[in-house]
């Protein structure tokens, strides 16, 4: 895949990379290792600074930003714009919380004693260069959420991003290099996905974090293993958005609206299959489908735009696979599931109903789009649809029985259970998967000491 901005609005070649090579690759693996050294033994209060100061440059350049995300890869503008925020948010929140959430840690007197020490702590120490291995969907988001808490711990960060968003990926270069960090401790490596492999096998990059494709998280995931690195895998989802009779109806079905095509679908934390019980499944389906019809689909630059083009020609090709054979199988199409005419790689809202097992978009990830609609009998057949899937990254359930929802918390298998509200991430809260949808966290305390050395520091009697 050539390392372009391509419009996915019209399919315009806007900018094309040459990739780097060996000698470039390698005087930023130097220079990574070399910086790491004299960062690792900077002062929170100078890595906040800093992170600070990246914050309040991004909220000015937000605008210009969010009109480059947009050309690269379709996201509405006003997504676009919100993103950026939520980056800068969470910079802020890691530059004010770092140094507590890796503050030493003392064990109990008793627990102390017993070991026949003086005095233990638990120490976090930074791991070293860290390899993120991006993807384009979110393409600023994916990136601070890794930099933001890696630098903070005194990790120094090499990004891989998508090739097709090679603007947005140098932006980020730049970003941290204005705002007074030096050059090795953030570098964007403008390289193709088969370079990967080397640079993972490189003793100088100490780990490694992806968000992406199940099969590009199995091959990173086995290098890294093969070369004993840790790694963090965030990775597909097919989340379950569940409702139950005591539920809200119009307000369910006005967030599963929002919940399914946010970012034009192309999320994995999206809602994607929609799992009603049958007291209200005609009452919700026919909410749920009126809103999908309703919302505006068009160029992503303009402010009314709620559903852009897809990313690429081949996604909307990968969607419109799942679809047809759904359709060729019986599924019912309740609105949408048709390519449009025009320029543009677009694709409608589109409910499909009469899922079976059989069906490719039952067990593979929906990219666009596109929701399913289950009808479950009871409770216990709600749980039963929710958790046939490969996946496990979050979930939702709408329910106002409090035992439900316990129930729902102790036995869906994902990463999140979000109780009538959509599926969103927060600095402040721990983020990833279960299954095929990964392993390993980010954001929140958990996020920040995955790249860190968990070291037990022993002192005799």
């Amino acid at each position: 895949m050539p390392i372009a901005t391509v419009n996915p609005a019209n399919g315009e070649t806007l900018k094309t990379y040459e990739a780097m090579g060996a000698e470039e690759i390698e005087r930023r693996l130097q220079l990574a290792e070399a910086t790491f050294r004299t960062y690792r033994q900077s002062s929170f209060v100078d890595r906040a600074r800093l992170l600070v100061q990246a914050a309040n440059l991004l909220d000015e350049d937000q605008q210009d930003i969010a009109r480059v995300m947009t050309t690269e890869m379709g996201k509405p503008i006003k997504q676009a714009r919100a993103e950026a925020a939520k980056c800068a948010k969470a910079m802020r929140w890691y530059a004010e919380h770092a140094e507590e959430l890796l503050a030493d840690e003392e064990p109990a007197d008793s627990d102390v004693k017993d070991s026949g020490a003086s005095r233990v702590r638990v120490r976090y120490r930074p791991l070293g260069p860290v390899l993120a291995v991006m993807p384009w969907n979110f393409p600023l988001w994916q990136v601070i959420r890794f930099a933001a808490p890696a630098l903070m711990a005194g990790n120094v960060g090499l990004l891989k991003h998508a090739s097709n968003v090679p603007q947005t990926a140098l932006y980020l270069e730049d970003l941290f290099h204005r705002a007074g960090y030096t050059e090795g401790c953030f570098q964007t490596l403008l390289i193709g996905a088969s370079a990967v492999d080397e640079i993972l096998r490189d003793e100088r990059v100490r780990a490694a974090t992806l968000t992406g494709s199940e099969p590009a998280g199995r091959a990173v995931a086995s290098t890294a293993g093969e070369m004993v690195k840790k790694t963090v895998l965030e990775l597909g989802g097919s989340d379950p958005f569940v409702v139950m009779p005591s539920a809200d109806i119009d307000r369910a079905a006005q967030v599963a609206v929002t919940a399914r095509v946010q970012n034009t679908g192309q999320s994995c934390i999206a809602a994607k299959r929609f799992i009603v019980h049958t007291d209200v499944y005609d009452a919700f389906a026919e909410r749920f489908t009126q809103g999908m019809k309703a919302l505006r689909v068009g160029d992503p630059m303009d402010e009314d735009t709620e559903v852009g083009p897809l990313s690429s020609e081949q996604g909307r090709a990968d969607l419109e696979e799942l679809v047809d054979d759904a359709k060729r199988s019986g599924a019912t199409v309740l609105c949408g599931g048709e390519r449009p005419e025009g320029d543009g790689w677009y694709y409608p809202p589109t409910v499909l109903t009469g899922i079976t097992r059989e069906m490719r978009i039952h067990r593979e990830e929906a990219f666009g789009p596109v929701a399913t609609l289950y009808r479950a009998g009871d409770l216990d057949e709600a749980v039963l649809i929710a958790n046939d899937s490969l996946f496990g990254l979050s979930s939702n359930v709408w329910t106002r029985d409090e035992a439900e929802v316990d129930r729902f918390v102790r036995d869906l298998e994902a990463g999140s259970v979000f109780v009538n509200g959509m599926t969103a991430s927060h600095p402040a809260f721990p983020f990833g998967g279960v299954k095929r949808s990964g392993y390993g966290r980010e954001l929140s305390g958990h996020g920040i000491r995955e790249f860190c050395n968990i070291t037990t520091v022993w002192h005799g009697a």
